[in-house]
């Protein structure tokens, strides 16, 4: 299921579309770029429920 989700952010939200571009342009292999997706995906979306807050675009546009 997070593999979907991470598939289409690839594809629809810019921030996690850069990260993915750059790790794969830095030579990571796609499926290795797309588990780093995920695993920004999910520390964000714990840390908005944690905090309590809604989505924000501020909390991908440049993840580590």
């Amino acid at each position: 299921m997070t593999r979907m989700a991470s598939m289409s952010a690839i594809q629809h939200n810019p921030g996690i579309k850069a990260f993915y571009q750059r790790l794969v342009a830095a030579g990571k292999h796609k499926k290795v770029a797309l588990v780093a997706c995920m695993c920004t995906m999910m520390c964000v979306l714990n840390a908005m429920l944690r905090e309590g807050k809604s989505w924000d675009e501020k909390y991908v546009q440049n993840p580590a």
